[in-house]
């Protein structure tokens, strides 16, 4: 299915910007993926899957004026979303290096000013506070909670990309306001700030 199909199948609908951005940086996945191991899934039907998991929180989360995506790797969740929300301020958190020159390079390629990337383990990212914290397999939310409080406004929410384990975390996390979504096998965790 093409990405335009697929995401308006899941109520998710975009400009032709947008999509001409997602084939340019389909592409580049595809050319620094190769070279770079940047992700294990380059076809474009797993890419276009990955876009719609990336994207598909949109569809419930209140809007936000600005997000840090944590450890954005080979740019799931965070970059989709700064092509997505054009005018969100945006910050990719990502400590490797061979991962950052890829970011930066999609933002370039793309012209994306509302973005900053930032090589750095988020624990060690000083005069950043943001809206709105994003992670897709991180770590547990109990950790991911506690290596972010540095970024987090005293009202941030949170969303976290989540799979089987998220029960038992929720429990050791010991967090309330929040709502799970299921798709597929994903669980999306948004923890509503105050």
């Amino acid at each position: 299915m093409i990405l335009k199909e697929l995401l308006e199948s899941n109520n998710l609908k975009f400009d032709d910007k947008f999509y001409e951005d997602c084939e340019v940086f389909t592409k580049l996945l595809q050319q620094w993926g190769k070279v770079h191991n940047l992700s294990g899934r380059l076809t474009k039907e797993d890419i276009n899957e990955n876009i719609l998991d990336s994207l598909y929180p949109l569809t419930f989360i209140e809007n936000h004026e600005s997000f840090a995506d944590i450890g954005t790797g080979a740019g799931y969740p965070g970059l989709i979303l700064v092509i997505a929300l054009r005018d969100v301020k945006s910050y990719l958190i990502e400590p490797r290096i061979k991962r950052v020159s890829f970011l930066n390079f999609v933002k370039a390629s793309l012209k994306l000013e509302n973005l900053t990337v930032l090589c750095n383990r988020v624990e060690e990212v000083k005069d950043l506070k943001v809206d709105l914290i994003t992670s897709r397999a991180v770590t547990n939310t109990s950790l991911l909670l506690d290596i972010t409080k540095n970024i987090k406004k005293e009202n941030s929410s949170y969303l976290f990309y989540k799979g089987s384990m998220l029960e038992e975390e929720l429990e050791i996390a010991k967090i309330n306001n929040y709502k799970i979504v299921n798709r597929k096998d994903r669980n999306y965790l948004y923890v509503k700030g105050k």
